[in-house]
């Protein structure tokens, strides 16, 4: 916030004459500052495109570069400003400026460790097609990491799978373990230790499962009819308004719902189906379709 300005007479009623950059008090006309800062641009624009036209400003800061996005680069063209070519001096002081330069970029062990591991996070975010803020988000949660020296003795892999899928839950983005740890070539099984890791020790605000959003994505996967998606939704909130999700994995019991609607609506899925969409095994499916029978109110037409 801008601070208000004060006359020695007390008043605050302070007018700026723009033409001579001069701040004047009203009541006792004492000039308090004669070379006032324009701090806007120094072009004029008539319309909105060129205000777009105009603006010069560099690249927004992100977390998903090492250095947040402020580093240097030193063009490999042998010319300069104004397209003239430089002298056999001046490519090779050139030449020794980009070399120090990629040196000291990541002049110590933890900037060269965020280099290798956001360009995994990269990589990983692609393969699973993760939106801008997700991406952002999983970046801050290695961040942190690195500086609680939670990595140390752990694969940049496996940290980097787990602060991607952290990120994906707080961000809403469906996407499971299994789907995390395979674009990043681990086990489930490393991916799960690593993130119940940085769990406890960052312990972040990490929301459920949405429901309905597993539902939507079976759906497709599967290519079900909206009416058994309906159906679904029905059996999941009965099965909620029962308690019956409560200790549940929410994709065992989505999986088990999508049975059940399918069966009432006649449509032909197997268990190894759904099961496979869910990448639960069949057992799993088996027995919530069970403890749905036995506490909900409907008929199952086999």
């Amino acid at each position: 916030m801008a601070q208000q300005l004060v006359c020695e007479c007390g008043s605050t009623d302070i007018v700026t004459d723009t033409s001579t950059g001069e701040q004047i008090c009203t009541q006792c006309g004492t000039v308090l500052n004669d070379s006032m800062i324009d701090t806007g641009p120094e072009w004029r624009a008539f319309n909105p495109e060129q205000t777009e036209n105009l603006t010069r400003v560099g690249a927004p800061l992100t977390p998903l570069i090492h250095d947040n996005g402020l580093s240097t680069t030193i063009s490999w063209r042998s010319q300069d400003a104004t397209g003239r070519n430089l002298t056999r001096e001046e490519k090779e002081r050139q030449y020794r400026l980009r070399k120090w330069q990629r040196r000291t970029a990541a002049s110590d062990s933890t900037q060269r460790n965020l280099t290798q591991a956001l360009s995994e996070l990269t990589r990983i975010a692609d393969e699973l097609k993760l939106p801008q803020n997700t991406r952002e988000t999983a970046a801050m949660i290695y961040r942190r990491a690195v500086t609680q020296g939670l990595i140390r003795g752990r694969t940049i892999q496996s940290v980097v799978a787990s602060a991607v899928y952290m990120a994906c839950r707080q961000c809403q983005v469906i996407r499971s373990l299994e789907d995390v740890a395979k674009a990043a070539t681990i086990t489930r099984k490393e991916a799960a230790r690593n993130y119940r890791h940085l769990y406890k020790q960052l312990q972040p605000d990490v929301p459920q499962v949405d429901k309905d959003n597993l539902i939507t994505k079976y759906v497709n996967q599967l290519r079900i009819s909206g009416t058994t998606e309906q159906l679904c939704r029905k059996v999941m909130d009965q099965a909620a308004e029962e308690k019956l999700t409560i200790g549940r994995a929410p994709e065992g019991i989505t999986a088990a719902s999508l049975y059940i609607a399918c069966k009432l609506n006649l449509e032909d899925r197997t268990q190894g189906e759904i099961a496979k969409a869910a990448q639960i095994t069949e057992v799993t499916i088996r027995n919530r379709y069970k403890e749905l029978l036995k506490k909900l109110d409907f008929e199952v037409c086999l």
